[in-house]
């Protein structure tokens, strides 16, 4: 860096200082719009993107559909985060913290909200009794790579992802930092899947739904073919369970919701409708559409 950047004594917000995101990044939380979310005729009303922490909770759906769990039939609406959408009461009422996905249960007597990505992958999955061992060792395992995705995420999306693609400028150092943290998060995912068959053992949880959506993205080429930079073909076990998923019937519907393929998806039916039938293809190929 060819200037050294003197914090002051106390910061303050810069009009611009969020590149590209400026327009909507702010250091404070809170509806920005009265304006109410719309809602289906289905249990569950998801209110989402088809970025990876949206697309966990639309294949987890997908999954459930496609295993024969026909009360989890959902109604996906998009919230368009560069629009600020999530900024509306309505879903400020549903997560406080104005980030998708949220979701909003009315499959009981009463409706609730369920808001962070991981929260709701264990809500379904202790509700329908899927992708979540009953018993120790194997429910902790779960719980266990689940959280780590979690707390992973923020490295690749808002290190790595956003120095590497979105900043206003290009510095070698935030770069090779959150580079190298990726591939190390890689060579732990690739360490783990030389010894079982998914993440948190020889069955598909959802601990597996959450990762391969950062994983499997990256993989195939998000972040301007970042998988060249990165030589994440190097990681030949990640990229064995990232095809493994890849033809899960799941994971392909789940991975179309809520992009500008399909904004909406209120039925099966309206898989009929996507127009790019390659999306269907169970061998995806780079550079990945997410």
């Amino acid at each position: 860096m060819s200037d050294v950047y003197v914090p002051p004594k106390v910061w303050t917000n810069e009009a611009d200082n969020g590149g590209q995101f400026s327009a909507i990044n702010r250091p404070t939380a809170g509806a920005r719009e009265e304006k109410e979310l719309p809602q289906g005729e289905h249990p569950f009303q998801l209110y989402s993107l088809g970025t990876p922490n949206g697309v966990k909770v639309t294949i987890m759906l997908e999954e459930l559909l496609e295993a024969g769990f026909s009360e989890a039939e959902y109604d996906a609406w998009m919230i368009r985060i560069f629009a600020g959408d999530q900024f509306w009461s309505g879903f400020v009422d549903l997560n406080p913290n104005s980030k998708i996905p949220a979701l909003l249960d009315r499959s009981g007597p009463e409706p609730f909200r369920v808001f962070e990505s991981g929260a709701i992958l264990l809500h379904l999955a202790e509700k329908f009794d899927f992708l979540l061992p009953r018993a120790n060792p194997a429910r902790a395992e779960t719980f266990s790579w689940l959280m780590w995705q979690m707390g992973s995420a923020p490295f690749i999306g808002g290190g790595f992802g956003h120095f590497y693609v979105y900043a206003p400028e290009r510095y070698k150092y935030p770069i090779d930092r959150y580079a190298m943290e990726t591939k190390r998060l890689f060579d732990v995912a690739n360490r783990q899947l030389g010894k079982t068959e998914f993440l948190a053992g020889n069955d598909y949880t959802i601990a597996d739904i959450a990762a391969y959506t950062w994983l499997g993205n990256l993989f195939h080429g998000a972040y301007n073919r970042c998988d060249v930079f990165l030589g994440l073909d190097e990681y030949t076990n990640v990229a064995r369970w990232v095809r493994q998923i890849d033809r899960r019937p799941g994971a392909i519907r789940g991975r179309i919701v809520n992009t500008q393929a399909m904004p909406e998806r209120h039925s099966a039916a309206d898989f009929d409708k996507v127009e790019d039938r390659t999306l269907f293809n169970p061998v995806r190929t780079r550079p990945d559409a997410l």
